[in-house]
């Protein structure tokens, strides 16, 4: 879910670009959020995900594997982080998200029984489980493609943003906003869903395009501390209080936070209403995160044999297909993802 910060965001802080005006920045993707939504949105009329000859789910290494090559392709570096262990005050919101899934399950089947397909599609994208399989599959095959991923030693969102902190990224990606309470100085958002896309339930189509959210310019608008952006985080619900503060919508977050300007008086004020969530611990997290130093970034050539063996012999795609697309990244790798300098302006100017 992550926190929804959107209304407090001003158009001062955001920039809507070509994908091509990303070209030479490499961005450390949440790997789990880009599989997700790869694994809703890759599937048939009636919700049903693209499977193999065995009846595994292949939604997501179709999308990893194409939406990447695009990537390449526009010059957009991508490093993926997969999540670790999560913390233990996610785990609650973890069991709920579970039953919720269930629950979606159910509904799932009995309007297969009556046959309404558009429903069907829902559900069943609610029901969508990114499993710990899925996830290894994954990093198998950006393996196989010279693409670089990293394991988080937790979440895998603030591991990107502590990247970007550092400067070995010019931004982390993910559609939900947690990066930048994670300090990520940038946010680029849509790059799984990056092209011409359906609303959902609608016969209608528009054009998605890469958003980049800068920290700074959203701080300085807003007149607040990346500290207090943490605290409006939590007023407004994160994945660690997902309901949030009751009585709490972004402006009057903003307006508290202001009001009592030091951060920890602001959560002690509302300490009472925050049930048994411990909003304190949750703020020191945002801020201290659990990540890790262990990590390079090392773009390879494209091992035509090991895709072919993970796409076409295990998982029965088309080897045509998967063939020319495989010559595309050949092609992006130099042209786009070899080094050719190594000055930190070769990556970042």
């Amino acid at each position: 879910m992550g926190v929804n910060l959107r209304e407090l965001i001003p158009e001062e802080a955001k920039e809507v670009v070509d994908i091509r005006g990303l070209r030479g920045r490499i961005i450390a993707l949440d790997a789990y959020n880009m599989l997700y939504q790869f694994l809703t949105a890759i599937r048939q009329p009636d919700g049903t995900p693209l499977m193999d000859r065995q009846g595994r789910v292949t939604s997501h290494l179709s999308g990893l594997f194409y939406r990447t090559i695009n990537m390449a392709e526009a010059g957009i570096k991508p490093v993926y982080v997969f999540d670790g262990i999560p913390p233990e005050m996610k785990k609650r919101e973890l069991s709920e998200r579970m039953k919720r899934k269930k629950e979606a399950e159910k509904k799932l089947e009995e309007v297969r029984r009556t046959g309404r397909i558009e429903e069907a599609r829902k559900y069943a994208m609610q029901a969508a489980h990114l499993t710990r399989e899925m996830a290894e599959e994954a990093k198998k095959l950006l393996d196989a493609m010279g693409i670089p991923w990293v394991q988080a030693p937790s979440e895998g969102e603030a591991q990107a943003s502590y990247m970007a902190r550092k400067g070995d990224v010019w931004a982390a990606g993910s559609q939900d906003y947690d990066s930048l309470l994670f300090g990520a100085p940038r946010l680029v958002r849509n790059l799984a869903i990056t092209g011409r896309r359906k609303l959902p339930g609608r016969n209608v189509y528009v054009e998605v395009k890469p958003e980049i959210i800068y920290l700074d310019k959203l701080l300085n608008k807003l007149g607040i501390t990346r500290e207090q952006l943490v605290v409006i985080g939590i007023l407004l619900g994160t994945d660690y209080n997902p309901k949030g503060i009751p009585g709490f919508g972004p402006k009057t977050a903003l307006r508290h936070v202001k009001t009592y300007r030091d951060p920890i008086k602001a959560l002690k004020a509302v300490e009472k209403m925050a049930g048994d969530y411990d909003i304190v611990a949750i703020y020191n997290y945002f801020l201290k995160p659990d990540v890790t130093d262990d990590y390079k970034i090392q773009f390879r050539p494209p091992d035509e044999e090991k895709i072919y063996q993970i796409l076409v012999e295990e998982h029965d795609f088309n080897p045509e297909r998967v063939k020319r697309a495989t010559e595309r990244l050949r092609k992006a790798y130099r042209e786009h993802l070899k080094a050719r300098q190594t000055s930190l302006d070769a990556w970042f100017g």
